[in-house]
């Protein structure tokens, strides 16, 4: 038994020969950093071996090991030996790595050289340059273009003269089930954007935009979702605070129903926008917009909590991160709408609404109903004008019922 035990360690700390034997030791260390178990990181230094000396064979040298010549590796292992679930991903960490030190070179950027290529690149130069969009915005309405020209053109040069009024109506009818209200409101706008643009560069005569229909949305027609002072209470206490996914969950929560964060303004905050000095939260908003606010001693206490004891040491100044390898912070808007979903779960809650945005919500429906005013819910909020914040005064049930006007009789 102690012989096969010996075997097996031997065969794990078989030494590296070959290109990357130079790197295996910095490699190793670096997936130990982003929090790899041991048995994982002894079975990714395996892979590196492998490949090292796969590379030996071919006299392959380092700096042309690329995403082709890795993918020939992977062909070439998998005659032999089965690929594990983690192999991929080892492959592609260790290409970033090498490019981080300057081994290799960087991956070639694949451009588009179509004319439908070409239409996109200066689209999104428009957007970037012109209209001054932010990136995910960009690559929102991208995609919409993209698949508005592949559903008129196909995968043939784009003839923009040829387009008409029916062709942009079929778009819509057929992708205006591909979501929510919300969704097809960005489908109109993206759409409507590019074919102004295609007007203005005078890709196109006539304006077709003029003839994008409008989606129906009646301005402050539904009363904000929002739980009541209770059941906020209920949903931060759902989070097991002994555990470090519980604080980090915990500060995220209290962040959002304290501070009114959304979800996007969470997820990119990084430890540069902790004022410690003088106990302030830099929020990067909408539209590059960016606020200071005074961050609460219950706040500041838990986010202290767990940066202290929860928060891995790792490499990025994202503040929350996966609990899980590899230590990344959190990816996307979706992540804290998962983090809301579980606590309303685990607080046995279950509202019409269960996106991150309710507890920006309850914020400012609580706060209205405890006496604040709403140029005072509007600063919280960080709204651009009071009109955004008028949805709030529904709300006040009390103060409506003030000012109804009674029903006249005889009326029915």
């Amino acid at each position: 038994m102690s012989n096969r035990n010996g075997a097996a360690k031997h065969r794990t700390r078989r030494a590296c020969i070959g290109p990357l034997a130079s790197h295996i030791s910095g490699f190793v260390a670096y997936l130990r950093q982003e929090g790899y178990a041991p048995e994982t990181v002894r079975a990714k230094r395996r892979l590196i071996v492998d490949i090292s000396q796969w590379m030996q064979r071919l006299e392959l040298p380092l700096v042309k090991l690329d995403e082709e010549q890795l993918r020939e590796f992977q062909i070439n292992r998998r005659r032999r030996h089965r690929l594990r679930p983690g192999d991929i991903l080892t492959v592609h960490q260790l290409l970033q790595y090498l490019r981080d030190l300057g081994c290799i070179r960087m991956p070639r950027e694949k451009t588009d050289r179509t004319s439908l290529g070409r239409l996109v690149r200066d689209f999104e130069r428009y957007l970037s340059l012109e209209c001054g969009l932010s990136q995910s915005t960009q690559v929102d309405y991208l995609r919409v273009v993209q698949r508005f020209l592949a559903d008129c053109f196909g995968t043939k040069s784009p003839r923009l003269t040829a387009l008409t009024q029916r062709d942009i109506h079929c778009f819509i009818i057929t992708h205006h089930k591909d979501g929510g209200h919300s969704r097809v409101k960005k489908l109109i706008t993206a759409l409507r954007s590019f074919l102004h643009y295609l007007h203005q560069s005078k890709a196109i005569a006539i304006d077709l935009a003029a003839g994008v229909p409008r989606v129906a949305n009646w301005r402050l027609s539904h009363l904000p979702r929002s739980l009541p002072v209770n059941q906020v209470r209920q949903l931060l206490a759902s989070c097991n605070r002994s555990t470090p996914s519980g604080q980090r969950d915990y500060a995220i929560l209290l962040l959002m129903s304290r501070l009114g964060l959304r979800a996007r303004e969470v997820v990119n905050m990084t430890l540069d926008d902790l004022d410690w000095v003088c106990g302030e939260l830099i929020v990067h908003g909408k539209g590059q917009q960016e606020d200071r606010l005074p961050l609460p001693p219950e706040v500041g206490a838990a986010l202290v909590n767990y940066l202290r004891h929860a928060r891995p040491v790792c490499s990025t100044r994202r503040v929350f991160i996966r609990m899980k390898a590899p230590w990344q912070g959190l990816k996307g808007s979706e992540a804290i709408c998962r983090i809301v979903r579980a606590a309303l779960k685990r607080a046995d809650l279950n509202p019409q609404f269960k996106g991150s945005h309710v507890l920006r919500h309850s914020l400012a429906t609580n706060l209205l109903r405890r006496g604040a005013t709403l140029m005072e819910i509007g600063q919280l909020l960080r709204h651009r004008g009071l009109a955004t914040t008028q949805i709030y005064a529904k709300v006040d049930i009390a103060a409506l019922r003030a000012i109804a006007l009674p029903w006249p009789r005889g009326a029915l």
